[in-house]
């Protein structure tokens, strides 16, 4: 016998070794894997971050001056670049080893100098020549691949219009030309005399197929503050910016054929420094001003006044970093907000707009430079004759913790604001990659619902625990513990298509309810006291009291029904709704945060509910008989014993309950509209950030600028519950501690 017992206490002290290390094993495999989905949405969330970097791919020695050189470019594989000399001569080089491989004239028959040139979209000029007449000229690439593959690019120069020369006498500075989509042409002259001359060509279409063609030509000569040193015209040819040399800047509506409206003057360089350069930031709304000084800043049309005094007016919204000496020269991207600078002193910036970070700094004594279209080369040319190609990494421009976390002026935008939006219609929208909105939405959302789970779970786990029979318990637990295994989407689903419509029909009703049935309970059971003393009805209720209050329930819902017609017509002019909006500025949802409360509580309250019965149910029932022995009732024994006992246990369910609303998904998908927008109203909705997650990914580009700020997503919503559930681990424990002697 002894042999057999110590053989099986080895063999059980074996199983215990082996179960020990099995779930040891088990709970440190799930720690890895949880390090590792950490680490892995990290990892991808870093390179947003990351700074810009630059790197020398080519460089050689010009044969040609600096001086002679007018302006660059290189193709987008940085194989072949170009530059053009002031006889409107383009010569392309092999980048590779600096040798020329073509040389194409950029004006047709021309014999005479090139004057000056303005660049346009990276790739187009508008020449002026030496006899004031003008040509509009475009470099092209074009990409050729034989049968094995092999790429050969082609350089090819295009002209795309021109204008005679002006009338003798007129002596022209300098020129802009800006063809819109719908055709209509738009010559600018600045001419000598500090005045513009405005030429307008467009062409019209009857339905008879007849063209008609309309030509305006005026002059701008209002009072200008100094003299202009440069000036710049949107893609469309609607209006024309001028800077002076006393530092203001100018804005001019030339939409209206032969009529031009001046509609600013400011002052935009302090200490009325001069203006000396300009550019149209992507996208047409801003233009970006350089002065003297070295000061660098962006300026938009901004929404002021009211009514029909409502008007925009042209304001700072962005200051940008500054040169060490006078900006010469900027460059807009033609993909993102970006804006490349050259100071006086050859220094080149890379600063991007929005997010106003100050990407990349260059210094190489440039005396010019362009961009590469897709914004990954930089070309210049150096005052020692050599021509560089950098490469550039610059793959999150517009990211930033004030992107991402403050306020931020947005284009066309009255104020700094917190806004998500990551795509829109056209290319050259304003990315807003605020997060803000949807923290709000995460921490709205999810305590309307705990607001609405809370009570109904602690109180019915209180009523189950320590008022109704044990019978009824073995029934009622496990039906409620039943709702967790209800999928999310068909929770969605129903609180989306059938309880969003129906509130939103009878929400009047719904508020009416919410305070008449309190009253009409809490009447109830004071009428019901002294009956509920006697014996008879005593012995046979026990337990059973809810019973009692159905009837008051479904009283209170028909009552508010009939009321809700009642009060709406008498107080709200027989639209609640309407009159939300009218008087109170609030716009009803169908999808809002009330229905949000209801779906987020269903899936909340068995968890909440399960975890505190049981927190309850454990209490040991001497504390309770003792309690009851002394006197206390039974509110008083649930309120001064039974619940401080179980905190620990009903906090962590209260804690847990919130982490499964904060990163609940599909509900909050199908339910909320999916608006991010920063209101307590309980009539609107919002968007939480595992929902934008749901909602963004079908639409990110792989490792683009969205991708990895939904990466930033999740983890932020990973570290939101990590401190979540550690915060409420360390109160529990005190919890524990405090009431651990009951």
């Amino acid at each position: 016998m002894q042999k057999l017992d110590r053989q099986f206490i080895q063999k059980v002290r074996r199983q215990d070794r082996i179960a020990t290390r099995v779930i040891t094993l088990g709970g440190l495999l799930v720690i890895v894997c949880v390090i590792a989905i950490l680490v892995l949405i990290v990892r991808v969330a870093v390179p947003l971050f990351q700074p810009a970097k630059s790197s020398v791919l080519h460089q050689f020695t010009l044969a040609a001056g600096p001086e002679s050189v007018l302006a660059m470019g290189v193709d987008e594989y940085r194989e072949t670049g170009y530059v053009l000399d002031d006889q409107g001569v383009f010569t392309f080089y092999h980048l590779a080893d600096g040798v020329p491989m073509l040389r194409l004239d950029g004006g047709p028959d021309k014999d005479v100098a090139l004057k000056s040139i303005e660049l346009h979209r990276n790739n187009q000029y508008t020449m002026l020549w030496a006899d004031n007449s003008i040509t509009m000229t475009e470099v092209s690439f074009r990409f050729l691949f034989d049968q094995q593959g092999v790429r050969t690019i082609k350089p090819e120069i295009i002209t795309l219009g021109g204008f005679a020369p002006e009338a003798q006498g007129t002596k022209i500075v300098a020129v802009n030309v800006r063809q819109s989509d719908d055709g209509r042409l738009t010559k600018v002259v600045l001419v000598e005399d500090n005045s513009f001359q405005v030429t307008q060509q467009s062409v019209t279409v009857d339905f008879l197929g007849n063209e008609k063609k309309e030509s305006f030509a005026f002059a701008i000569k209002d009072e200008i503050p100094g003299r202009i040193k440069t000036f710049t015209v949107d893609e469309k040819g609607h209006t024309l910016f001028a800077g002076t040399d006393s530092g203001s800047v100018l804005r001019w509506d030339i939409s209206e054929n032969g009529e031009a409206r001046l509609t600013d003057n400011v002052v935009a360089s302090p200490g009325n420094q001069a203006i000396t350069a300009m550019t149209m930031v992507f996208g047409d709304v801003s233009v970006a001003v350089g002065d003297a000084s070295g000061g660098l800043a962006t300026w938009s049309p901004v929404w002021s006044g009211e009514g029909a005094a409502k008007t925009q007016k042209l304001r700072k919204i962005h200051q940008l970093t500054g040169h060490k000496s006078a900006v010469s020269h900027i460059v807009a991207s033609r993909r993102t907000k970006t804006l490349v600078s050259v100071g006086a002193s050859g220094v080149v910036h890379f600063d991007h707009m929005t997010s106003e970070n100050h990407l990349l700094e260059i210094e190489h004594d440039l005396a010019l430079f362009a961009i590469a279209g897709n914004d990954t080369s930089l070309i210049g040319v150096d005052r020692k004759k050599n021509l560089v190609v950098w490469n550039i990494d610059n793959p999150h421009p517009e990211v930033s913790l004030k992107t991402l976390f403050g306020k931020v002026w947005y284009e066309s935008y009255n104020q700094p604001e917190y806004v998500w939006q990551s795509s829109s219609g056209n290319d050259d929208f304003e990315a807003k990659f605020s997060l803000v909105p949807l923290l709000f939405g995460t921490i709205k959302g999810t305590l309307y619902a705990m607001i609405f789970a809370i009570p109904l779970s602690i109180f019915g786990a209180v009523y189950t625990s320590q008022f109704t029979t044990y019978a009824f318990k073995k029934s009622i637990k496990p039906m409620i513990e039943i709702m967790a295994s209800v999928p999310s989407v068909v929770i969605g689903f129903l609180i989306a298509l059938w309880l969003g419509p129906l509130i939103e029909r009878n929400i009047l009703a719904l508020i009416l309810f919410t305070m008449l049935m309190p009253l009409l309970l809490a009447g109830m059971m004071m009428i019901m006291q002294p009956f509920y003393k006697t014996p008879t009805l005593k012995n046979r209720c026990s337990g059973y009291e809810f019973l009692l209050l159905i009837p008051v329930a479904l009283l209170s819902v028909w009552f508010s029904g009939w009321l809700s017609p009642v009060v709406e017509g008498m107080f709200f002019g027989g639209n609640f709704l309407q009159w939300l909006y009218d008087d109170l500025g609030i716009r009803y949802d169908q999808r809002n945060s009330i229905i949000i409360a209801f779906g987020l509580g269903i899936a909340v309250i068995p968890i909440i509910f399960s975890i505190t019965e049981d927190a309850i149910s454990n209490i040991p029932n001497s504390l309770t008989g003792a309690s009851l022995a002394l006197g206390a009732s039974r509110w008083q024994t649930i309120w001064r014993v039974v619940l401080p006992s179980a905190s620990p246990g009903i906090f962590a369910a209260i804690m847990i309950g919130f982490g499964r609303a904060v990163g609940e998904t599909m509900i909050v998908l199908m339910a909320t509209g999916n608006t991010p927008i920063m209101d307590w109203s309980i009539f609107n909705g919002m968007r939480t950030l595992s929902a934008n997650i749901a909602v963004e990914i079908p639409e990110a580009p792989l490792n683009g600028t969205l991708y990895r700020v939904l990466f930033l997503c999740a983890t932020l919503l990973f570290a939101l519950t990590f401190i979540l559930n550690t915060g409420a681990e360390v109160i529990r424990e005190r919890l524990r501690k405090k009431y651990g002697r009951y």
